[in-house]
């Protein structure tokens, strides 16, 4: 074998896809076979044997890597089943043939870690001697279990002992990897950029001093009597419309002229075309109020009659339920006072009646636990004697285990005997069936082989014989039919007819009620009209001299007041003409001292400028009486007359 390891792995990918249910294993054998024709054929066949092997023994197989997975490889993944199934079938069925270090080789090939806790678990003397041996005799015979697989793995077991120590040292790292080595780091210059050289700073201007303009100081000189301005502000123009609108409100000399509110009866509205509907409604209601107003005036005419008789019966009969709802209440009265004397009563009883049952209840408590006991100590004697049994029992346990064991196989005897007969006899009866059916398919290939005549031949005249009463042939069913059809022609043309006449006759009837409901119409509104122009001649009024007159005075009296406003507001303007002249020309003489001033303050720093610079010269030196007077500095700018 070149390669242990990838022919494990084949032949664990094979089992993967084994399914019992879907076929046999003769069947999955030729299918392996088939993928393995690249191999060798050594090592197909050796393939094929561990398959086929795994597939045959899997009920004992199964025993152990099921307990395997139960107390050691909880952590293993399911998918290394079959992995382990082919190891414990190399090392029980094949280790004799393989060789120990063929088998070696097989095991280092796998995992380490998996290998090694699944042969320290195999080969345990213990597992093998007690519950592995136990488990395999209960499928196969006992004493071929303890020779031809227990013997052969205990007597294998020190040897396979040395390979599990390697596993051992392998999975717990025996073999280091290589460290690689390392580099020696060599330092390397910095890759600086070169410095840039300094640029000069530009040369910083001098900053130039703006003039002097004290703008401030002279808003406020100019606007100092803007307090004597006539204009007024919004809220004083907001309230004196206010003012002038509610005069105005109370000046209405027209309100007696008034066209009033505008008629509700519209006389000229245009006809509403009404439907069936609205027609029978409303000719309903002027019927109805006709049989009202007719029924009304024959009451009057016949005289009505006197209703103090009703009302005297009926307070008779108010005063008699007065009479019967209090007696009801007294009565209802007593009976709730007996109720609940009877309730106190009831409770009584059955406070006596739960103490009596308390009583009985101890007693019988106390005679349930008196019972209990005995039943306890009759247990507790029933169970020692059962102890005793059980231990008697135990001692011929051995005994019966051989009777059982001789027993089952004379059953088993007996079950194979009955089995070969059963199946010889199902074996007969198959024949014979086969045989019948055979003679059966040529019998009907024997009839199908018969030609038929397929051709039918319709009379319509003729009946179809069944012996009914109503039974007729097709033609006089088509007559029939005919028939039945004209009939049905000429009813749904009478009916048309009828509809028609019917449709005619209500729209006639419609007709009238229109017409009828157009006269109450007209009625009504005459009436309306006649009601409404009564209602104008009432509420028409009378204007005399008198009203006439005091008009005049109104109108007289409302110019005298526009004309005083008129008056009033010329003055007003006129003052405020006479302020405004009065402050320009303050404004104007204020302006004129302020440069006067301004001028004389400039002249006096002159002057006691030109001073000072006369005395630092006559002490300097004697070359300074020659100097004329130094030009002043240009921090002191004089400012140009006229200037604000």
């Amino acid at each position: 074998m070149k390669d242990h390891r990838s022919l494990v792995r084949q032949a664990v990918a094979l089992l993967d896809t084994f399914q019992p249910e879907e076929g046999s294993l003769q069947a999955f054998v030729d299918h392996a076979s088939k993928a393995l024709r690249d191999l060798e054929d050594s090592e197909q066949n050796f393939v094929l044997e561990v398959i086929s092997g795994c597939v045959e023994h899997r009920k004992l197989l199964d025993v152990v890597v099921n307990t395997f997975y139960h107390r050691t490889g909880k952590g293993f993944l399911q998918a290394d089943r079959n992995q382990f199934m082919v190891i414990c079938f190399l090392a029980t069925f094949l280790l004799e043939d393989l060789g120990l270090r063929c088998f070696s080789k097989i095991v280092k090939s796998l995992d380490a870690v998996k290998m090694h806790k699944f042969l320290s678990f195999f080969f345990n003397v213990n597992n093998l001697s007690t519950w592995i041996q136990g488990e395999w005799s209960q499928i196969y015979d006992a004493p071929y279990v303890e020779k031809s697989w227990i013997a052969p793995l205990l007597r294998w077991q020190p040897e396979v002992e040395g390979i599990i120590t390697q596993l051992a040292s392998k999975a717990a790292g025996g073999i280091q990897p290589k460290k690689a080595s390392q580099k020696i780091t060599e330092p390397k210059e910095f890759a600086l950029t070169k410095p840039k050289p300094r640029t000069l700073p530009k040369p910083e201007p001098i900053p130039q001093q703006e003039r002097h303009r004290p703008k401030v100081l002279l808003d406020a000189n100019t606007q100092q009597f803007h307090c004597v301005n006539p204009e007024k502000s919004q809220r004083t123009k907001k309230l004196l419309s206010q003012i002038q609108e509610e005069r105005d409100a109370q000046l209405q000399f027209n309100s007696l002229f008034s066209s009033g509110t505008p008629s509700s009866h519209k006389t000229d509205s245009p006809p509403i075309r009404l439907n069936t509907t609205a027609i029978l409604r409303e000719g309903a209601l002027y019927n109805r109020q006709v049989e009202e107003e007719t029924r009304r005036m024959v009451a009057l005419l016949s005289g009505g009659g006197e209703p103090s008789s009703f009302l005297r019966w009926q307070n008779e009969v108010l005063q008699q339920d007065l009479q019967e709802e209090v007696a009801l209440l007294d009565r209802r009265r007593i009976e709730g006072l007996i109720s609940h004397e009877e309730a106190a009563l009831a409770r009584v009883r059955v406070m006596e009646s739960n103490q009596q049952r308390a009583l009985l209840k101890r007693e019988e408590t106390a005679e349930l636990m008196r019972r209990y006991a005995e039943k306890r100590l009759q247990e507790e004697q029933e169970m020692r004697e059962l102890v005793e049994q059980v231990v008697e029992g135990h001692k011929n346990a051995k005994e019966a285990k051989a009777k059982l064991w001789a027993y089952k196989q004379r059953i088993a005897e007996e079950v194979s005997e009955q089995s070969r007969h059963l199946l010889r006899q199902a074996l007969e009866r198959a024949q014979a069936d086969l045989a019948r059916r055979l003679e059966l398919i040529s019998q009907i290939r024997a009839m199908e082989s018969v030609p038929v005549i397929r051709h039918k031949f319709v009379d319509d005249t003729e009946t179809a014989g069944h012996a009914l009463l109503g039974e007729m042939s097709l033609a006089e069913l088509r007559e029939r039919l005919a028939v039945l059809r004209e009939a049905q022609s000429r009813e749904q043309e009478e009916k048309k007819e009828r509809l028609q006449v019917e449709k005619q006759n209500r729209q006639q009837w419609l007709q009238g009620q229109l017409d009828f409901i157009s006269q109450q119409r007209a009625a009504l509104g005459e009436e309306a009209k006649r009601k409404q122009l009564e209602k104008k001649t009432r509420q028409k009024p009378y204007l005399g001299a008198s009203d006439d007159q005091q008009l005049l005075e109104l109108q007289r009296k409302l110019e005298d007041k526009r004309q005083e406003r008129q008056r009033h507001r010329q003055a007003e303007d006129a003052r405020a003409k006479a302020y405004g002249q009065a402050a320009a020309q303050a404004l104007l003489g204020w302006n004129q001292q302020r440069q006067w001033s301004e001028e004389h303050h400039w002249e006096e720093l002159e002057s006691s400028l030109e001073r000072q610079v006369q005395c630092e010269a006559s002490a300097s030196g004697s070359l300074s009486l020659f100097r004329g007077p130094e030009k002043p500095p240009s921090s002191f700018p004089r400012p140009i007359k006229g200037s604000g």
